[in-house]
């Protein structure tokens, strides 16, 4: 059961509001980023570990070129990190952030106690 925030169940710590605009701020980036079912898609593979490129078309789904335009966007935004073999490019979350976001969608829509995985909607 979730209750109605007033001030008798709120946390009496006082926030620094330019501290809290740049945390909001920081939280908005993170959130916009993973508002593409198609990066959620390759991050939630990533939370398993690393993988090649090849691999993440495999399991995703994801063609060419609309792949290579999500990983772009997410080595942009400092989301994950590469590591280059020969000639193929593995990738794995580099985002402390967004590999804690993820583990929540798992239990929240895949996996966990919360999974609204076969429940109706």
């Amino acid at each position: 059961m979730i209750r109605a925030a007033t001030p008798e169940n709120m946390p009496s710590t006082e926030f620094d509001i330019s501290d809290l605009q740049q945390a909001a701020g920081k939280a908005s980036g993170l959130l916009k980023v993973l508002a593409n079912p198609d990066r959620l898609m390759l991050l939630c593979q990533m939370t398993q570990g690393e993988f090649s490129v090849a691999e993440l078309e495999a399991l995703t789904g994801i063609r060419q070129p609309t792949l290579s335009q999500q990983l772009t966007v997410l080595r942009e935004e400092e989301m994950v990190h590469t590591r280059r073999e020969g000639k193929q490019i593995f990738y794995s979350i580099a985002s402390k952030e967004a590999m804690a976001v993820m583990q929540v969608l798992y239990e929240l829509y895949c996996g966990g106690k919360g999974s609204r995985k076969g429940r109706a909607k």
